[in-house]
């Protein structure tokens, strides 16, 4: 038939070649390495090292490497503390305590100048308070009594007696007579309806309750 379709299929190669012998080998391997592995250090052991441990105690820098079977089994038999003494043990964990990094008290040495000063002045009572002469030092002079009385009032509290125009050394008696006295005067009941002090007023009560709220009234 002339012209005809003809079916020419385009074969392609698919086999695959066969491994060589070497090629073989190393698929049969299954410890083979990989690229940027080592081995385990234990002898005999073909595995990838995974995990490391400190040689001794006296060379924590540096390691043994080991796949994790043998990492595991290193780490049973590892004693830190072993061959040493009770009080060496103790002493090794009082230097981990701080980082095994020297450590300084922060109080002066008894040989200290300070300490030295301290002791001079703690015979004649000097540097601490010894109010009952319990140390021998004798009592503590006591204040005057000009100091005793002497009040210490805050800005509030002086400001306050300024609008009840008192010192600052004025007694409950004295503002309290001083308050009735200008809320006599300033109020509009008792100065015959005189609203022009009623500020004056509002200030007077204002000072007084801050007086009282003081404990100073």
């Amino acid at each position: 038939m002339a012209g005809a379709f003809q079916y020419k299929p385009k074969f392609v190669d698919i086999r695959v070649r066969p491994p060589s012998s070497e090629e073989a080998t190393q698929t049969d391997d299954v410890y083979a390495l990989k690229p940027g592995e080592r081995a385990c250090d234990n002898p005999g052991c073909r595995a990838a090292a995974t995990a490391r441990a400190p040689k001794s105690r006296d060379m924590l820098n540096e390691h043994y490497w080991f796949c994790q079977p043998h990492a595991a089994e290193y780490n049973k038999q590892w004693n830190f503390f072993a061959g040493m003494s009770e009080g060496e043990v103790r002493q090794r964990q009082a230097q981990s305590a701080a980082g095994d990094r020297p450590t300084w008290q922060f109080k002066a040495s008894k040989f200290s100048r300070e300490a030295a000063a301290a002791a001079h002045g703690f015979g004649k009572g000097e540097g601490y308070s010894d109010p009952f002469s319990l140390f021998g030092g004798g009592q503590r002079p006591k204040p005057s009594p000009e100091a005793a009385n002497a009040r210490r009032i805050g800005k509030i509290e002086r400001n306050a007696l300024a609008d009840l125009d008192l010192d600052e050394d004025a007694d409950g008696p004295t503002i309290r007579a001083r308050y009735i006295e200008l809320v006599k005067r300033c109020h509009p009941d008792s100065n015959g309806g005189d609203r022009s002090a009623e500020h004056k007023l509002q200030r007077v009560i204002k000072a007084y309750q801050s007086l009282k709220k003081a404990k100073m009234a």
